[in-house]
Formats: structure tokens, C-alpha cells, sequence
């Protein structure tokens, strides 16, 4: 066992304790726009505060929440919502930022959804939109992978996962991320560089989180929320608080899809 998996393994046991739930069937990572969801998928069991649990710093950025909810869906099922996400560019340190996702794997999900908020570079899938991760690349120079881990990154976006997304909502286009290190946004070369390598959606997460994810053998979904067009494609300079605006004004629509797809998800 690493270190990391230590880590998880104890914070899971913590998180048993806390909620009451010795088991989780699936987990969540929600991205800017994506928070408004968990109220729709299943009654809260507990909350608690990511800083009491080993392994997260107190810390958040606007539009993210430090917390840590187990639901109960209708139908019985765990679903452990990690608002707590560790960023890259807070921790400059992969294995903190895979540490959550290792927890949920620890506590019994062996399924994930990621989401996010991101750039694009097509102009037919503007702010507002959702994309269906196919693929990533990792621009971070980094990995939660410790030692000889050669771990199969051939289908890390679930195909059977985005057929059933599909089956919810059939608008819904494929997409392949690429994660920058950030916080700095992208400069105009650094997204015509992406996009010369096949990526359409630009942003600061994802990729750490779905590695470590594959390495313990869980079933990704990953979903993106366009909130901006990426640097030199649209007009006006990048923010956070573009992003925030943007998240909040289809945090109902996205939430109701995400809701409706872990729902589905057996």
C-alpha cells in the first residue's frame, strides 16, 4: 500500500463515521456550476467540513464548497458529493489533488462523475453548453501515479457512461479536455497549441483526478460546462467571474441533467 492509499483509506473510515454510511456506490466531484445538484439527487445523510477530514485544506475558491455530503437516492443507493475539489494550482501537488477521489474509491464507489467548468474553442459549443469528456490530455507535468503504476488510460471516459448521458439528453456532443496547471488563464498561443493537439475544451482540473481513478478501477463519467469561449476566440478578456455568472445561469438546467443521469447510472 502507498502512502496515498493509506491516506484515503483513513480518511474514508472517517467519513463512515461521520455519516453513518459503511458503504458508497457512487461519488461525485462538482465543478464551477455544477454545486445546485446534489439537492436534486437523493436526501442528505450528513455533511462535513472537508478541513475536518485528513488529507484536505480549509480552503475553497468562490463557486466550489469545502464539504463533504452523503446522499441516499430513492432507490437506496450511497452517493458521496466531494464539493471540496483540491485544485493543482492550490496544492502544486497531484497526490493531494487525486486524495478525494482515492477517499471515495476507499469508501466503496466504483463509480465517479467529474465535472467542470471550461473554455472552448468550437464555436458551435459556446457558454452555456455541455460536452461529454472522451478523451484528456495532461498538460499539468505531473501525475498522482507513484512508482511502476502503468495504468490503461485507453477508455478513461467511460463509453457505456456517456451512451446512457446520451440516452437522457441525445444533444449532448463529445469532447477532449486538456488540463493546464493554472491559476493563470490560457494565452491565446497556448489554446491554438491545444487545439493543434485535438483538444476543445480547455481548463485547471479533471485529468489528475481521472488518472488516479482509473488506477483504482473506477467507471468515469466526465462532465464539462462551457462558461467561456478560450483566450483569443472571443471577445473581451477571461474571468472568474464570467465563469461564475455563467455557471449560475445554467446551474438549474445542468443540475437537473446531472441529477436525472446518476439516477440512470446501475
Amino acid at each position: 500500500m502507498t502512502l496515498a492509499t493509506v491516506a484515503a483509506t483513513e480518511a474514508a473510515q472517517i467519513i463512515a463515521d461521520r455519516t453513518g454510511v459503511d458503504h458508497h456506490d457512487i461519488a461525485l466531484v462538482l465543478g464551477s456550476g455544477w454545486g445546485a445538484a446534489a439537492a436534486l439527487i437523493g436526501e442528505e445523510v450528513a455533511s462535513v467540513p472537508a478541513g475536518d477530514i485528513p488529507g484536505f485544506e480549509a480552503h475553497a475558491i468562490p463557486g466550489h464548497h469545502p464539504t463533504i455530503q452523503s446522499l441516499r437516492t430513492t432507490d437506496g443507493r450511497a452517493v458521496l458529493v466531494l464539493g471540496a475539489r483540491q485544485h493543482f494550482y492550490q496544492v502544486r501537488d497531484a497526490v493531494k489533488v487525486a486524495h478525494g477521489v482515492r477517499m471515495a474509491a476507499a469508501a466503496g464507489c466504483t463509480q465517479l462523475v467529474l465535472t467542470n467548468g471550461c473554455g472552448s474553442t468550437r464555436p458551435d459549443v459556446g457558454p452555456g453548453s455541455v460536452v461529454l469528456l472522451a478523451d484528456h490530455l495532461n498538460y499539468t507535468g505531473a501525475t498522482p501515479l507513484e512508482g511502476a503504476s502503468f495504468v490503461d488510460m485507453t477508455n478513461v471516459y467511460s463509453p457505456r457512461l456517456r451512451d446512457l448521458a446520451r440516452s437522457i439528453d441525445s444533444s449532448l456532443p463529445d469532447g477532449v479536455y486538456i488540463q493546464f496547471s493554472g491559476p493563470q488563464y490560457e494565452t491565446p498561443a497556448e489554446v491554438r497549441m491545444a487545439m493543434g493537439w485535438g483538444a476543445n475544451l480547455i481548463g485547471m482540473s479533471t485529468a489528475l483526478e481521472a488518472i488516479a481513478a482509473r488506477e483504482a478501477g473506477m467507471e468515469i463519467l466526465g462532465l464539462s460546462l462551457v462558461t467561456n469561449m478560450a483566450a483569443g476566440l472571443g471577445a473581451g478578456d477571461l474571468s472568474h467571474a464570467e465563469v461564475l455568472e455563467v455557471g449560475g445561469d445554467a446551474g438549474p438546467r445542468i443540475s437537473k441533467l446531472l441529477a436525472e443521469i446518476v439516477k440512470a447510472m446501475a
